[in-house]
């Protein structure tokens, strides 16, 4: 655990060089990748640099840090932590249309009520489509993440879309329980992790080969190598 603030750390400081104008750039936007882009309905700017440093500036007692496993906080080379941050760009600039899009296309109309999971009940009129950097989805993310860092989940899921500082704390919240462990195993089991039920498996090619994409330029500007098993 104790190298958790560590990684945080390293992924909001990424993250608010990107959004800060920064020289990490994001990948051009071709019609095609439009096209396989997860995107959504246009919604406020997801954050801009300074507030999330100045995030990162509240004091500790303030802060709601999204619980790690041990286990995963222990990995800290250099290779993989670079590896991370673009893999976690590459996800976020699909989902998002390139940081453009905060709410999830007709996502109003769908249902991401899972009426089974008694431990995180849904509140009527309350809506659990995706929204924020990675989409999160379903009362069974959101209630445990607006527990982990502090805002109702269940009775308030717009707040993911309407601020931009918890909009990052939901999505690290989901990267680090879902997506931070399989990160050894390949780019690929990423995908699997966050969006396989629909893109994996030849599902969906065109989505999984513009994640694909992301990624390696994001690691081409971060001077590391995309490693093996990037496809899913």
């Amino acid at each position: 655990m104790a190298n958790a603030p560590r990684i945080l750390a390293v992924l909001a400081l990424g993250l608010a060089l990107l959004c800060g104008a920064a020289p990490v750039r994001p990948p051009h936007r071709t019609a095609a990748a439009s096209q396989a882009t997860a995107a959504a309905k246009p919604g406020p700017e997801l954050v801009r640099g300074q507030e999330l440093l100045h995030a990162k500036r509240v004091p500790e007692r303030r802060q709601r840090v999204p619980r790690l496993r041990p286990a995963m906080a222990a990995r800290t080379s250099e290779v993989e932590g670079k590896r991370e941050i673009a893999a976690f760009f590459a996800h976020v600039t699909h989902e998002t249309g390139h940081f453009c899009y905060i709410n999830e296309i007709n996502g109003a109309s769908r249902n991401y009520c899972d009426a089974s999971n008694r431990q995180w009940p849904c509140v009527p009129g309350k809506k659990y489509y995706g929204r924020g950097p990675l989409q999160i989805s379903w009362n069974y993310n959101y209630g445990p993440a607006g527990k982990a860092i502090g805002f109702d989940g269940l009775g308030n899921p717009d707040k993911v879309a309407q601020d931009p500082v918890i909009a990052f704390k939901a999505a690290l919240w989901f990267w680090m329980n879902n997506v931070h462990g399989v990160m050894p195993q390949g780019f690929g089991a990423t995908i699997r992790a966050i969006n396989g039920a629909l893109e994996c498996n030849g599902k969906n090619p065109a989505a999984v080969n513009a994640r694909v994409g992301y990624y390696k330029d994001y690691c081409k500007q971060f001077g590391v190598d995309p490693g093996n098993n990037l496809t899913c």
